[in-house]
């Protein structure tokens, strides 16, 4: 019995020891797969862009004297169905909007099939709820046409007004059409093209290139994958279109062992947000922090001439009182921390505000304590 207590406090102890070794032993680098850190040069999405009208509003659309191009659109949509205004005639539309439409033609999409639009009034519309696009060819940044937009406008909101009140439920100005564009031009892509193919990394990062040259080399053969820089890999191609589909559905999965980030801390200056990478270290220091603030109180004075007097006015002046105040700025010594829990403890602190934490981090990274980079967006 006494063995059996020794042996079962012997395994409790076991335990204990590998449970507290995961919160000390260093964690191993990031494991990804090839396609979510590289993509392949020339299969991109591209941009394209309309410009249409949208009908059938409630009373809701452009006020055509202060948007005359959407009474010239209208004129000209009418001359294309054979009908003509006369000269000068002052048109006074309430059910139409002049609208952008925009779409994005993801790679590989050929005629026929379809994509989503969003559209966006480019008037003073009140909402475009409702309506519906008339026939909008979509153009990309060559000139050429690649789809054709069509359909009746999903608008996620509601609004009401009567009186002088009104009440709005999120935006009445853009909406989207589900499949409302027909793809009538397809986009050449180089996968089908030379000898080679050049993966772009997401980042530049000279050891996630020669990372993903060994790994394509370790699975399709030596020297199939080349490292040409830290953003960009050469790879060499099978002959036939159907090998090297199989060939990039074999490659984009391989795991990759990649490095950890470089230490970066990133302040954004209107919000206040401040976000770090777990790299981020901090280096012995002391920071002495304090707030200025100023008021200035103004009160009116008014000075009236005395009973009996002539030619006297009254005179208002107003008197300012100036008052500042300083906050004592005590000196916090902040340890030196190897994690991100040491950092964000000794951050937290300097009980500062986000905004004050912005010079602060500026402060310690110029003197040296804050083992990062600095990005500000």
């Amino acid at each position: 019995m006494h063995d059996t207590e020794k042996l079962l406090r012997r395994l409790i102890a076991l335990t204990v020891l590998l449970a507290s070794a995961a919160l000390w032993w260093p964690a191993p680098a990031q494991a990804m797969r090839l396609k979510e850190v590289a993509t392949v040069q020339g299969v991109r999405t591209n941009q394209l862009v309309g410009y249409g009208l949208v009908v059938g509003l409630d009373g809701s659309g452009d006020q055509t004297t202060s948007t005359p191009f959407t009474t010239q659109s209208v004129n000209a949509l009418l001359q294309q169905m054979g009908v003509t205004v006369p000269a000068g005639t002052a048109m006074q539309l309430k059910n139409v909007a002049a609208v952008m439409v925009t779409a994005q033609l993801p790679p590989f999409a050929q005629p026929g099939q379809t994509l989503d639009v969003t559209v966006s009034s480019m008037g003073n519309a009140k909402s475009l709820r409702g309506g519906t696009l008339i026939a909008t060819p979509l153009k990309g940044a060559d000139g050429q046409i690649y789809a054709l937009a069509q359909g009746n406008l999903i608008v996620g909101g509601a609004g009401a007004s009567a009186a002088g009140s009104k009440v709005q439920i999120n935006h009445l100005d853009a909406g989207r059409v589900p499949d409302g564009a027909t793809v009538e031009r397809a986009v050449p892509t180089p996968l089908n093209q030379g000898d080679y193919l050049q993966l772009d990394l997401n980042a530049n990062d000279y050891t996630t290139a020669r990372e993903v040259e060994r790994a394509v080399n370790a699975r399709m053969g030596a020297g199939v994958a080349q490292a040409v820089d830290g953003r960009r890999v050469r790879v060499r191609m099978p002959a036939g279109p159907d090998a090297r589909v199989a060939f990039m559905a074999d490659i984009e999965n391989l795991p990759l062992q990649l490095a950890a980030a470089a230490a970066k801390v990133v302040i954004n200056a209107r919000t206040g947000s401040v976000v770090m990478n777990q790299a981020v270290t901090l280096n012995p220091c002391a920071v002495a922090h304090g707030s200025l603030s100023v008021t200035i109180n103004s009160t009116p004075l008014v000075s009236q001439p005395t009973a009996f007097s002539s030619g006297g006015t009254t005179v208002s002046r107003d008197k300012a009182d100036i008052t500042i105040h300083q906050e004592p700025g005590t000196l916090i010594q902040l340890p030196g921390g190897t994690q991100l829990a040491d950092v964000v403890k000794a951050l937290n602190s300097l009980g500062a505000t986000p905004q004050d934490l912005l010079a602060i981090l500026q402060a310690m990274k110029s003197a040296g304590a804050l083992n990062a980079e600095i990005e500000v967006i």
